[in-house]
């Protein structure tokens, strides 16, 4: 019984703690990535390589249950299938690090040979679980111009002259230009225009904009009914950002029209799955509103602290590196502007989701190693099977 017991364990804890190490990068962002699970994979399977390799391959690759668990728990939690790309890069990175450290353990003949194999392997693990996952967003060349209007502090901070986070992921795909006055939009030259929580306009800044459209722009709009992003500006100053839309002149023109508010932040999916949070938006009907105007295009959000980086980003100095995004609002309002940003990543869903993923991938890790202790409890070390040893009638084992 201690004997079962025993196997049990040591097929069980190490993916129990495979699966709760990238549990701890997964909560951080929410992204359901099986590559959040591949550094601890690769180090908990390189050790078991190590610990096992004179136990049978058979109980070493049946100790690959955390990999099971981490991709259950991604489907469950997500409520979709793992990306497939992803789940199979770590299952390689798993296999490689569990064999790779079993070849440099065993002392066999040819060692050499097998402790460069096993080498080789670790650095092919290694190797995906660093390049593997999705990686910083480069620049393109081809970058069309793209003018800003807003009151937020997109362009500057307490400091001085700084882009905000969100900028900072829009000037790779775009040639940014923040302006003053939308009547400069006709002369900058650009097609396309990102309208946020402007302060007061003019009149003749109104028709600015919309002639501009008409004429063939392409607008992203996101007017804040309740704006939250914070400010150390005192109330009244002119330079802060007005605390509701003051956009509704031009919108009604446009035939938009808002029918409630949602107070209070909220992630919002998208009928393709991706995700937005949202703090104290304006909706009518779907989240997004689209429409044709004259020759142009407008798109319109009822919410601007959407691209406040404290709810799309988990690692301010990161917003660059798509790992560390806990929403798609970047590739987003990029896709929005007619911009390549790649934002297929499978988020947690709900809490009760949550809670069920981790339920089923702890019952599904101790299930598989149940069976697996039961299953090769006839292995022996060296990967052979034990059998007992049948004495001819009259003959007794000799003793001692």
């Amino acid at each position: 019984m201690m004997a079962v017991l025993k196997r049990v364990l040591i097929l069980w804890l190490p993916g129990l703690a495979i699966l709760l190490a990238g549990l701890q990068r997964a909560f951080v962002t929410g992204q359901t990535d099986p590559w959040e699970w591949a550094w601890p994979a690769l180090a908990v399977m390189a050790a078991m390589g190590l610990l096992l390799a004179r136990r049978g391959w058979p109980l070493l690759a049946w100790a690959m249950g955390g990999v099971v668990s981490a991709l259950l728990f991604c489907g469950v939690a997500a409520g979709r299938w793992p990306d497939p790309v992803a789940a199979i890069g770590l299952i390689l990175v798993a296999l490689s690090a569990a064999f790779g450290g079993a070849l440099v353990r065993q002392g066999a003949p040819l060692r050499a040979k097998r402790v460069a194999g096993g080498i080789a392997l670790l650095a092919l693990a290694a190797l995906l679980a660093w390049r593997g996952p999705a990686q910083p967003i480069e620049p393109v060349v081809d970058r069309p111009a793209l003018a800003v209007i807003t009151a937020l502090p997109l362009f500057w901070d307490a400091q001085g002259r700084a882009d905000a986070a969100i900028v900072t992921v829009l000037r790779t795909r775009f040639t940014v230009q923040p302006i003053d006055d939308a009547q400069q939009l006709e002369p900058s030259r650009a097609r396309l225009l990102l309208l946020v929580q402007p302060r007061a306009m003019t009149p003749e800044a109104l028709v600015a904009v919309d002639r501009w459209v008409r004429g063939g722009g392409r607008a992203v709009v996101l007017a804040d009914p309740l704006l939250r992003w914070p400010s150390d500006l005192p109330m009244g100053d002119r330079r802060r950002a007005p605390a509701t839309s003051l956009l509704e002149p031009l919108l009604g023109h446009w035939g938009f029209a808002f029918d409630r508010i949602e107070d209070g932040e909220r992630r919002w999916f998208l009928p393709d799955g991706a995700l937005l949070t949202l703090s104290g938006a304006q909706m009518a009907g779907d989240m997004v509103q689209r429409k044709r105007i004259g020759r142009g295009e407008v798109v319109l959000l009822g919410d601007a602290d959407l691209i406040d980086d404290r709810l799309w980003l988990a690692d301010p100095a990161r917003p660059l590196d798509p790992r560390v995004w806990s929403a798609d609002t970047p590739a987003r309002i990029g896709q929005w502007l007619g911009a390549a940003i790649p934002d297929d990543r499978r988020w947690m869903r709900e809490g009760a989701d949550v809670v069920a993923a981790l339920r089923w991938a702890i019952l599904a890790g101790l299930g598989w190693a149940v069976m697996g202790a039961g299953l090769l409890r006839g292995v022996r070390p060296g990967g052979g099977t034990r059998t007992k040893k049948v004495y001819p009638e009259g003959e007794a084992p000799e003793s001692g």
